[in-house]
């Protein structure tokens, strides 16, 4: 709209430039003079100017005619070609200039418009190959899903376009929903393009939603190969798609391969923790324990986690507590300023039973983070140590209203996952998932979280002695009256409803 009021503003502006212009020839003086074969004739400024134009327009065409002569005598002499070309000059250039307007067109999102120069490019220009490629954009762009399917099936015929053929259709049903056939698309434009980064993430993607295991390792192994992946991300990814392919593997005949492909995730990347956990889980099967102490030591040592610590007791299911507390030293010492050795000792001393060495291994995360998890330790040790229900109770609604801790959030779209998984179940991203807190929203209760402990003890107080409370304590918020306006719109809907059930009787 914009650029069309644009036009005609300047070519309102032109026409009054040139009647403007005309009018100071007309009353100009002065002129030209020309003289051919002994007669003079005299021009005006006007009339100047006119002659000037038509001079032009008779060079223009003389120079046409100068070359179509100059193709004829070449017809003549024996070149067949000649007329033809001369011809198809002129084609290629109408065709090549509505191809760029197209082009243009498609930049600036005007599909329609894109699509009429396409048609109008192959018209002169018969290169299927470019003017198809122009109508399929931009029919995408117009929302013309079944064209631009139609061309891309086109364009699949062609040995030079069949690559972007599978590609558009490829995309074409990802949109839709359809990743089954996606995935075989998938698969033969990599098979025609193997280096296509895209194609290569695509296929990738595809292979883990589907748990093609196999497959997605074959695909990473490509992406190393053609250099479109480093190394260190490789040995990563890899390790998580042997993970998930250990983690799907349950029966009792393959559990010794479950087991040895969670060894290899494990070696190839110390620092993911369900891999080393599973790892662990592995060598405990087999009866290496020693083994499945240095994988869970060298996990803990890069990134202390509640799975690594579960996957260690299990070592050893037998134990007591204090024993339990003592052998867990050769893990705690390890990282011992982390939070999480911090609560795992807190942990391991309440279940012992040792109430103020739980309290002196918080340290001052109740202080610093104050997660649902220390809040709860916290009332297990003063509970522990005998303190009042009152303060027990204060700890457990701190605990409500406190951040869960650390979780298996993605990265890209903070979803949190109750488990580990190779996929966000919410965006499809691959390998995002990191244990970490949550972004949380501020809670704000009515009368704060520092009154529930005493909301909470009055309450527990009073149900003790029900007969003890005088009634006059006890409020009975009323009801608000409804407001005219309310009543008469209440009414209203109710006549309403009366009317339809009459009217379906």
């Amino acid at each position: 709209m914009l650029w069309s009021l644009i036009k005609i503003v300047v070519f309102v502006a032109l026409v009054a430039a040139l009647t403007l212009g005309a009018g100071y020839l007309m009353e100009s003086s002065g002129g030209l003079q020309v003289t051919v074969a002994g007669m003079e004739y005299s021009l005006g400024p006007l009339e100047s100017v006119i002659a000037a134009l038509v001079l032009i327009l008779v060079v223009w065409l003389f120079l046409k005619l100068f070359s179509l002569t100059i193709a004829v005598l070449k017809w003549i002499n024996g070149d067949e070609t000649a007329l033809s070309r001369y011809f198809d000059r002129n084609r290629e250039q109408k065709g090549y200039k509505a191809l760029s307007e197209g082009m243009m067109a498609l930049a600036s999102g005007e599909g329609r418009l894109a699509i009429a120069k396409a048609q109008r490019a192959e018209k002169f220009l018969h290169k299927p190959e470019l003017t198809d490629l122009l109508t399929a954009q931009a029919a995408e762009m117009s929302g013309d899903r079944k064209k631009a399917e139609e061309v891309y099936k086109r364009l699949l015929k062609r040995d030079d376009t069949r690559f972007v053929g599978v590609r558009g259709l490829m995309h074409q049903k990802l949109e839709s929903g359809d990743t089954d056939t996606a995935l075989q698309l998938a698969e033969r434009a990599f098979a025609i393009k193997p280096k296509h980064v895209e194609v290569q993430d695509t296929l990738l993607r595809l292979q883990a939603e589907k748990h093609e295991w196999d497959g997605a390792r074959k695909t990473l192994q490509t992406k190393l190969k053609t250099g479109t992946l480093p190394r260190d991300v490789y040995r990563r990814r890899d390790a998580v798609l042997a993970l998930s392919q250990a983690a799907e593997i349950g029966d009792a005949e393959t559990s010794g391969k479950a087991a040895e492909t969670a060894i290899e995730a494990n070696r190839n990347a110390p620092d993911l923790v369900p891999a080393a956990a599973m790892a662990a889980r592995g060598f405990i099967a087999k009866d290496r324990k020693k083994n499945a102490v240095r994988v869970l030591k060298k996990a803990w040592e890069v990134s202390p986690h509640p799975d690594l610590a579960a996957a260690f007791a299990e070592i050893e299911p037998n134990e007591t507590p204090a024993e339990r507390v003592k052998r867990f030293g050769q893990l705690t010492k390890i990282n011992p300023d982390h939070r999480e050795t911090k609560l795992l000792k807190a942990e391991l001393n309440l279940a012992a039973e040792d109430f103020p060495e739980a309290r002196r291994a918080l340290g001052d995360l109740v202080e610093s983070d104050p997660d649902a998890r220390v809040l709860a330790i916290m009332a297990a040790i003063e509970k522990g140590e005998g303190a009042s229900d009152t303060v027990i109770r204060g700890w457990l609604a701190r605990a409500l209203t406190a951040s869960r801790g650390p979780q298996w959030v993605c990265d890209k779209c903070n979803t949190i996952h109750g488990e580990w998984a190779p996929l966000c179940t919410n965006c499809g991203a691959f390998d995002t998932l990191s244990w970490k807190s949550p972004p949380q929203s501020e809670v704000v209760l009515p009368a704060g979280a520092d009154m529930l402990p005493l909301i909470i003890g009055a309450i527990e107080d009073h149900s003790k002695d029900a007969d003890a409370v005088p009634e006059a304590d006890i409020i009975v918020p009323e009801k608000p009256e409804p407001a005219a306006a309310d009543k008469a719109e209440d009414a209203e809907i109710i006549e309403d409803a009366e009317t339809v059930e009459e009217a379906k009787k």
